[in-house]
C-alpha cells in the first residue's frame, strides 16, 4: 500500500496511543472520540430548521427520511474512517493525488462553500439561541459568535481529548434538553411508529426532505472523519488496521445514532406540539420557542434555547477542523487555526448581517434552510470520490470494500444525486416559467452545465484514466540531498537582553556559538514613557541605569577575553531590535523566549515571532 508521508491535522496527528495493552472495555476507549466530533455536525442549528419545519408541516411523516439519512451517514462516515485508517490520507489529500489540477480546484471551492454554509447555520443558530435566552437583538448575537474563535484556540492548545470531552458535554446538554421536552410533550407513540414507513413526497415535502438529508449527511464531515481517525496511533500491520476499523465503526454507530435521536426528537417535538395542535404554519425557530411556553410550560423554552446555543457552539469546532483539513489537503497551505477560524466565521457573519439588516429577522429561518440545501447539493462531489478510493484495491489492499458494500454505497450515492437533481429541476422550472429574469435564467443554465460537467469528470475519471499514479507528494517538497553542510563562522553575534535571570544563559549560548573570534553586541530596549517621545535623547533615571547595567555586563565579558559592544534601543521593541541588528551587520541573533501564549500574546506582543520574520539571519531562541 502507498502510504503518504504527510500528516493530516499534523499538530494532533497520532497523539492518542491505541497500541498499549488494555483489557476489557478499556480496549475500545482510546478509539472513541472522532465520531462524536463528526456527529455534532448532524445536530447543528441547520438541522433544527429543517426538522422543525418537517415536523410542524408534515407531522411524523418525515421520520423515515431522518432514518434513511442517518443510515446513509453511518455508511459514508464508516467509509471515510476506513480511508483515513488504511491509507493515512484524508479525503482532500486523496483527491489531490487522483484528479487533475482544475478538477481539484473546483472540488476545493465546493468544499469551502459547504463549510461556509455550515458555519452560516451555526452563526444564525447561536445568535437565535442567545436572543431567545437573553432578548438581545439578533445582530448583536451574530457579532458575539465571533468570540468562540478564542474558545476553539484554547481547546486546540489543550489537545484532542479536551476537545472531544467538550463536544461530548455539549451533546449531552442537547440530548437531555430534548428528552425532557419530549417527556413534557407526550407524543403519540403509534403516530411515531407510522412515521418510519416511507411515503411519497410532494414538491414542498421534497424540498424539506433534501434539506434534512443535507443537514444530516454533510460533505465536510467526510473530509473531517478521514483526518480525525489519524489522531489515533495504531499498529500499521493487518491486525492493527482491522482492529481500528472495527472500533471506529462502533464509535460511529454510537455517535451517529445519538445524533439521529436528537434530530428525531426535534421533529417529534414539532409534530406533537405544533402539527397536531393546528399550528402547522410554524416555520421559524423563534415561533417554535414562543409557542412552547403556553403549551409545555416555562421550562421548555429555556431548555430549547440552551440546547440551540450548545448545538451551534459544538458545531463550530468541527467546521474549523474540516476547513483546516480541506485547505491543507487540496492546497498544501497551512495557516494558524485561529486565523482560519476567524476568516471562516467572518465569511458566515457577513451574509447573516446583510440578510438581517436588509430583509429583517423573519428571513433567518429561510436562510438556515437554504444553507442546508446548499450542503446537500454538494454531497455528490464528496461521496463519489470517497467510494472510488475505498474501492481501489491498489491503495486499500485487502481492506478495499467488498462488492455488496460497494453496491450499497453506489446506490446511496445515486439516491442523493437523484434527489438533488429532482429538487434543482423543480426550482429551475419555477424560474424558467416566470417571464423576465433573462439574466438569471442564463446564469442558472451556465451554472447547471458547469456542475454537470464537473460531476461527469469526477465520476468517470477514475474509471478511464490511464495516467500513471502520481508519485506521493510531500507538503514540504522532495527530500534534499545533503551535500553542503558547512557554514561560515559567526563574526558578529547580537544578544537581546531583558535584564532578567535568563540573561546569563543567553550570553552563555552566544559565547558558545562564536567563541573568542566573534564580536558580541549586547543590546537592550528601553520602554519608558519618555523613550517613546525622546528616543535616543532620553536621559531619565531608568535609561541611565539600563546603560550602566549593560556596560557592567560588557566589562565582565571583556575581561574573559571576548570583544563586546553595547547598544540601547528605545520604545519599539521589535523594530529597534531589528534596526540594531541590521545596523551592526550582525550575522546571528540570540533572544530569550517570553514564556506566554494565547491571549498574553495579544496583550504583551509576540516579539520573537515578529523579529525573526523581519531578519534573514539565524535567530537562536533560548528558553
Amino acid at each position: 500500500m502507498d502510504i503518504d508521508v504527510r500528516n493530516s491535522l499534523g499538530n494532533v496527528h497520532e497523539t492518542i496511543d491505541t497500541t498499549k495493552s488494555r483489557k476489557g472495555l478499556r480496549k475500545i476507549l482510546p478509539y472513541l472520540g472522532p465520531a462524536y466530533l463528526v456527529s455534532v455536525g448532524y445536530m447543528d442549528p441547520g438541522n433544527w430548521a429543517t426538522d422543525l419545519q418537517g415536523g410542524a408541516q408534515f407531522g411524523y411523516k418525515l421520520i423515515w427520511v431522518l432514518l434513511m439519512s442517518n443510515l446513509m451517514a453511518l455508511l459514508l462516515q464508516s467509509l471515510s474512517a476506513r480511508l483515513g485508517i488504511v491509507t493515512r490520507k484524508d479525503l482532500a489529500q486523496a483527491n489531490r493525488e487522483a484528479y487533475p489540477r482544475f478538477t481539484n480546484f473546483c472540488l476545493y471551492v465546493l468544499a469551502e462553500f459547504a463549510i461556509a454554509a455550515c458555519d452560516l447555520a451555526e452563526v444564525l443558530g447561536m445568535a437565535l439561541g442567545i436572543q431567545l435566552l437573553t432578548g438581545l437583538p439578533l445582530v448583536y448575537g451574530v457579532a458575539i459568535t465571533v468570540l468562540d474563535t478564542f474558545l476553539l484556540f484554547y481547546l486546540q492548545k489543550k489537545g484532542m481529548r479536551a476537545m472531544e470531552s467538550f463536544i461530548i458535554a455539549l451533546v449531552l446538554i442537547i440530548g437531555l434538553s430534548f428528552i425532557i421536552e419530549i417527556f413534557l410533550a407526550k407524543p403519540d407513540i403509534k403516530g411515531i411508529a407510522t412515521g418510519f414507513i416511507p411515503t411519497a413526497l410532494n414538491s414542498q415535502a421534497l424540498y424539506i426532505a433534501v434539506g434534512i438529508i443535507g443537514a444530516t449527511v454533510m460533505p465536510h464531515n467526510l473530509y473531517l472523519h478521514s483526518a480525525l481517525v489519524q489522531t489515533r496511533k495504531i499498529r500499521k500491520n493487518q491486525h492493527g488496521i482491522k482492529k481500528a476499523i472495527k472500533y471506529n465503526l462502533i464509535d460511529s454507530t454510537i455517535a451517529l445514532n445519538a445524533a439521529f435521536f436528537v434530530n428525531a426528537g426535534i421533529l417529534i417535538l414539532a409534530a406533537a406540539v405544533f402539527f397536531y395542535h393546528g399550528e402547522s404554519s410554524v416555520a421559524r425557530i423563534e415561533d417554535a420557542h414562543r409557542l412552547l411556553k403556553p403549551m409545555l410550560g416555562t421550562l421548555a423554552p429555556i431548555l430549547f434555547a440552551v440546547a440551540l446555543i450548545a448545538s451551534g457552539q459544538s458545531s463550530t469546532v468541527t467546521g474549523t477542523l474540516a476547513g483546516q483539513v480541506v485547505m491543507e489537503g487540496y492546497l498544501h497551505l497551512r495557516i494558524n487555526p485561529w486565523l482560519r477560524r476567524l476568516i471562516t466565521r467572518l465569511l458566515a457573519i457577513i451574509p447573516a448581517v446583510i440578510v438581517i439588516s436588509v430583509y429583517g429577522e423573519s428571513q433567518v429561518d429561510s436562510l438556515l434552510i437554504l444553507s442546508q440545501v446548499l450542503l446537500s447539493l454538494q454531497l455528490g462531489y464528496a461521496v463519489i470520490p470517497l467510494i472510488h478510493f475505498v474501492s481501489n484495491k491498489q491503495t486499500m489492499g485487502q481492506f478495499a470494500i467488498r462488492l455488496h458494500t460497494k453496491i450499497i454505497a453506489w446506490f446511496v450515492a445515486a439516491i442523493l444525486v437523484f434527489l438533488n437533481v429532482r429538487m434543482v429541476i423543480n426550482e429551475m422550472t419555477g424560474v424558467y416559467i416566470n417571464e423576465g429574469h433573462l439574466f438569471l435564467k442564463i446564469l442558472i443554465s451556465i451554472a447547471a452545465l458547469f456542475f454537470a460537467w464537473l460531476f461527469i469528470i469526477m465520476t468517470i475519471f477514475p474509471f478511464y484514466s490511464k495516467r500513471k499514479q502520481k508519485q506521493t507528494e510531500s507538503i514540504h517538497g522532495e527530500i534534499p540531498q545533503l551535500t553542503n553542510l558547512t557554514i561560515e563562522p559567526f563574526k558578529k553575534i547580537a544578544v537581546a537582553l531583558d535584564f532578567k535571570i535568563l540573561d546569563e544563559k543567553l550570553i552563555a549560548h552566544a559565547l558558545k556559538q562564536g567563541n573568542s573570534k566573534a564580536t558580541y553586541i549586547l543590546l537592550h530596549i528601553v520602554e519608558t514613557v519618555s523613550a517613546s517621545f525622546s528616543g535616543a535623547s532620553t536621559d531619565d533615571i531608568e535609561t541611565r541605569k539600563d546603560k550602566e547595567r549593560l556596560e557592567k555586563l560588557a566589562l565582565q565579558i571583556t575581561q574573559m577575553g571576548y570583544k563586546v559592544q553595547t547598544q540601547l534601543g528605545y520604545q519599539d521593541r521589535v523594530n529597534e531590535i531589528v534596526r540594531i541588528v541590521k545596523t551592526a551587520e550582525a550575522d546571528m541573533l540570540v533572544m530569550g523566549a517570553h514564556h506566554h501564549r494565547g491571549i498574553k500574546d495579544v496583550i504583551y506582543g509576540e516579539t520573537v515571532n515578529q523579529v525573526r520574520h523581519k531578519l534573514n539571519i539565524p535567530v537562536l531562541i533560548v528558553n
